[in-house]
This record gives C-alpha cells, structure tokens and sequence, in this order.
C-alpha cells in the first residue's frame, strides 16, 4: 500500500475529471479567450498545465526538468495535456522510486494545475460559455482514470 500515491494518483483523476468538465463543448475560438488582455489565453493557460505534469514527472524521475511550450492548436493540447497527466499517473502507478518527496508534487505542480483548472472554468465564463454544474463530492472519480472522456460533461 502506498497511501501517499494513492492520494497524489486520485488528486491526478481529480484534476482530469474537473478539467474534462472545463474543456468540453469549449466554443470556437476559446483558446484565444483570456480575462485581460495582459493575461495567458486559454491555450497558454492549458500549454502550461500540460508542462507542469511534464514537470512533474522528470521530478518523479529524479530531474528538474522544466519547458514552456506554445500552445498547439487546441484540439491537439488538450490531447498534449491528458497524455502528460496520464504519463505521471503511470509513472507514480508503476511504484517506482520517486526522486521527491509525494507531499513535495502535491503542492508544486498538482497543486498549480488545480488552480489553473478553475482559472479555464472562469475562462468558459468570460467566453460567454460556462460549463454547467456539476456535484464534484458525488462524482465518479477513480485512481487511474486520467484520460479526457470521464463523462464529467
């Protein structure tokens, strides 16, 4: 048993789940949306989300590996974003070494992509499209369950 995974691996499904819910039925031209205009667009906002589980996988591993990417065209950095989740979920499944402390990821980059979750909520909002309500306590979330069609939306 490997509770401290196990909270890090469900908070991973947690954030997919939340983030489903955030990026489905987006309307055209959402990426470019931003609350400012000195503000990340939606694109940035999710590019560096996909960057932080990156991120944190090479600090799984041992590394302190960091990149900012462009965003990509949308479809294809929402697909870029839960391959990385997806990616460090494996790793941590895999019960590995991990090069940090699990406590350490949780209130770096897990902890930043929570918040960066509910700033594309807000986003759907100011675009004029926000996502529907959703009871997150009674939700179907399970550890390992990371990919895009949780059915949240």
């Amino acid at each position: 048993m490997h509770p401290a995974r196990d909270l890090l691996r469900h908070t991973l499904a947690t954030i997919a789940y939340r983030a489903n819910h955030a990026l489905s039925g987006a309307p055209v031209g959402f990426a470019s949306c931003r609350a400012a205009a000195s503000s990340w667009s939606a694109a940035q906002v999710l590019a560096h989300m996909g960057d932080l589980f990156d991120w944190a996988l090479s600090l799984a591993r041992g590394q302190q590996e960091w990149r900012v990417s462009e965003p990509l065209p949308w479809e294809q950095e929402v697909k870029r974003f839960f391959a990385s989740l997806a990616a460090f979920d494996a790793y941590l499944a895999a019960d590995t070494v991990l090069g940090v402390p699990p406590l350490k990821l949780l209130q770096g980059p897990i902890a930043d992509a929570l918040a960066h979750t509910g700033q594309i909520a807000m986003l759907r909002r100011v675009a004029g499209a926000p996502i529907g309500d959703v009871n997150y306590f009674r939700a179907e979330i399970s550890i390992g369950q990371c990919g895009p069609s949780r059915g949240s939306a």
